[in-house]
């Protein structure tokens, strides 16, 4: 019995002592488990208080600036963002494009964002709707990056945990110079200058504006193949607005903007040397009725084979090198350097590739980088002197030891460019001259040779060069156009079709151009083949050409566009009402000079005639006013004085026209649409002579004027028995602004 109380006792339930230990926060077996339930909450209040009071002595005493962490949690954001940006950017060019393929976001690479979808963390987006490039808005480089991290809402831990994910596979990649991939990446400028040809055959000359020098740096292949002959040479002290591209003027402001087409090459057309002009069909436009060859397939390439030639040669294509082995040991000071010219701060980039040229004299990138940072600063200070600094700096870049020929190429490049731009064609010859002697299997170069013997109007030595590269390169469709265009400048009509065809066939770079479509179609118009429209149809498809019969390469656009007009609607009544009142003294001032003064009337040189005699006398041109002529037609001449429209006008001319019996001239179409024609009667056969603009025949009568566009295709017979006189005067298109009148460019 004892033994079992002492058991209880023990086992049971527990006395009153155990209670006391157990409320005191002992155990069964006697060991101290925490604290009560009392003094947690002491604790609780104690640290309580003194985590208030210590937030009350932080903030009476201003212990921690707020704003200023936060600034900077902001600021590393931001730092982060980019930086993230910059490594993806990096990635994707190291990676060639290989992971692609894995591009969920639809904005052709794969990134931090693909990853998120790829791993279910984020949707699938939906690729917005393409904006044209009227409502668009463009962000310049330096903004970019900003404006990117500005709307980047991704999450920090989770970007981090994707990384190293994506730190993995970028290693399985073979390494690349981080400074070469991003000169590499460069896309060549869109506002590249471009330089006129200046011919001898049938071309009207003309004076343009010079196009701002773009950012210099280009993949290899780009600066080779974006050679810029169409580059209008001139200098910063010309009074004109930097352009970009694609040069179409526009009316819409009283400012001129001319845009060029990338990779051309002038065209000729009655003795025009024509800038190539990309214009949209205008909304005022008279339909034009035409044969529909746009389901044509003898025209071109098919689109799947231009993109599968596309992705060959992207493929093919490779990084330049521009680091030689001194260079790689001072890539992180020259990119640096780098990092500031692309971001716009050219002044510091300057002086930063400045201070590493004296550092290091035998640096060829350092030296690079000096002279695009003096090119950059050339355009930003409109200055001659400046870009000719940077010629000078990119000429030395090639006279360095050990210099990457990749990087002499670029040097080179370059530097025959901006000579051009500055209209010393002779000088940029010899720089080509010397491309093609260091690298004389390249056949880019001696095309671009040949381009540079027309800039100085020597079609002989340009036509030997295309026929070496043809030998080396049959296929070579920039080689095939040009040379298709010098046979057809020699009016070798029938020989040059083929190479035409062929060129603008192959769809190689520097051969989309109007002029080429311009110049074939002409050819096949005067051999009699009605594919000549075929082809027309094609340029306008193209942008070329404003429709398939105006095909003007020189284009304000938004001009009311139709091939015949009335004096109301141009507003020249006075003029019209001036000319048709006083016809018979500027008849009689004219007959007087083709009996006395017959050597004043020259020939038509423009190779526009099939056949037949057609001789002109002119008293205006590019509104300058010829002093000697007028002396031989003085009332005529003040008579005009009055009308600035027309003496004015420096894309037009005021001139007699005789016209003997038996010519045809072909159809042609002027340069322009900023002027318009018109035609006052004199001596007029009673019949067998008449006009064709567009699709509509008119005949002259003596006394009255015809007013019709001349950039759209017109052709005129004379097969009557006896000479036909008349009097022409341009005139500006009546929608030009005053502003456009006094800046656009002569023709």
């Amino acid at each position: 019995m004892a033994s079992r109380k002492s058991s209880r006792g023990a086992g049971g339930s527990p006395g009153p002592g155990s209670k006391r230990e157990t409320k005191h926060g002992g155990s069964k077996n006697g060991k101290k488990e925490g604290l009560s339930g009392s003094s947690f909450f002491t604790w609780f209040m104690v640290i309580a208080l003194l985590g208030v009071w210590t937030s009350v002595a932080v903030v009476w005493f201003e212990l921690v600036d707020y704003e200023e962490v936060l600034a900077k949690a902001k600021d590393f954001r931001y730092n982060l963002s980019e930086v993230l940006q910059e490594w993806q950017g990096a990635y994707n060019q190291k990676t060639n494009g290989k992971l692609g393929i894995y591009d969920a976001d639809g904005d052709g690479d794969f990134d931090v964002e693909d990853a998120k979808v790829l791993l279910g963390l984020k949707e699938r987006s939906v690729p917005a709707q393409p904006t044209s490039p009227e409502s668009e808005e463009t962000i310049q480089p330096a903004e970019k990056s900003y404006v990117e991290s500005e709307h980047k809402n991704a999450d920090t831990e989770l970007e981090e945990e994707i990384e190293s994910v994506l730190h993995e596979a970028l290693h399985s990649q073979p390494d690349a110079d981080l400074l070469a991939d991003d000169l590499g990446a460069i896309e060549p400028e869109p506002h590249e200058a471009q330089v006129l040809y200046e011919y001898d055959m049938d071309v009207e000359k003309t004076v343009s504006d010079p196009e701002a020098p773009g950012d210099s740096e280009l993949m290899l292949e780009d600066a080779i193949e974006h050679y810029t002959e169409d580059e209008v040479h001139g200098d910063y002290n010309e009074d004109h607005e930097p352009k970009h591209e694609k040069q179409t003027e526009t009316q819409d402001t009283d400012e001129i903007i001319e845009d060029f087409d990338i990779d051309k090459e002038p065209s000729v057309e009655s003795k025009h040397t024509e800038d190539v002009v990309a214009i949209e069909p205008e909304e005022s436009e008279m339909p034009v009725q035409a044969e529909d060859y746009s389901n044509d397939d003898l025209v071109g390439k098919s689109e799947k084979e231009t993109e599968q030639d596309k992705t060959e040669k992207a493929k093919k294509k490779k990084k330049p090198k521009l680091l030689n082995k001194f260079d790689k040991t001072i890539k992180a000071e020259l990119d640096a350097a780098e990092k500031l010219r692309k971001k716009g701060k050219v002044e510091e980039a300057l002086r930063a590739f400045e201070a590493l040229v004296s550092q290091y004299p035998q640096s060829p990138r350092a030296r690079y980088g000096k002279a695009q940072s003096e090119d950059d600063l050339a355009e930003k200070m409109r200055s001659n002197e400046m870009l000719q600094k940077a010629i000078n700096t990119y000429d030395e870049v090639v006279s360095l030891p050990n210099v990457p020929s990749d990087l002499i190429k670029l040097s080179l490049k370059r530097e025959a460019d901006r000579q051009q731009f500055l209209g010393r064609m002779r000088g940029s010859l010899v720089t080509l001259q010397k491309l093609v002697h260091l690298f004389p299997s390249d056949t880019s170069f001696k095309n671009d040779l040949g381009v540079g013997y027309l800039l100085i109007g020597d079609n002989s030595n340009a036509k030997k060069v295309y026929e070496e590269v043809l030998s080396l390169a049959p296929n070579d469709g920039f080689a095939k156009v040009h040379y298709g265009f010098i046979l057809k400048a020699e009016n070798k009509i029938a020989e040059s079709i083929p190479y035409l065809k062929e060129g603008l066939e192959s769809g190689d770079p520097g051969t989309n151009d109007g002029r080429f479509y311009f110049h074939l179609g002409d050819a096949l118009q005067r051999m009699g083949d009605k594919e000549a429209y075929k082809w027309y149809e094609l340029g306008y498809q193209r942008g070329h050409f404003a429709s398939v019969w105006q095909r003007s390469l020189y284009n304000v656009k938004g001009l009311k566009a139709q091939p015949w007009w009335t004096a109301r609607e141009t507003g020249y009544t006075e003029l019209v009402k001036s000319l048709e009142k006083n016809w018979k003294l500027i008849r009689d001032e004219g007959l007087a000079v083709m009996d006395k003064k017959r050597s004043l009337f020259l020939p038509e040189d423009e190779n526009l005639r099939e056949k037949g005699d057609w001789s002109q006398f002119t008293l205006w041109q590019q509104g300058r006013k010829n002093e000697n002529a007028c002396k031989s037609v003085p009332k005529t001449c003040a008579l005009l004085e009055r009308f600035p429209e027309a003496t004015g006008c420096r894309r037009g001319q005021i001139k007699y026209s005789i016209m003997h019996p038996g010519t045809h001239v072909w159809p042609h179409t002027g340069p322009t649409n900023c002027r318009l024609r018109m035609h006052l009667g004199l001596v007029i056969p009673k019949e067998g002579c008449r006009i064709r603009c567009a699709q509509e025949n008119r005949t002259w009568e003596e006394g009255k004027v015809l007013i019709f566009d001349d950039s759209f295709e017109h052709e005129v017979w004379q097969d009557a028995e006896s000479s036909r006189l008349i009097f022409i005067v341009d005139v500006w298109h009546p929608e030009l602004t005053a502003q456009q009148r006094r800046t656009l460019p002569a023709i």
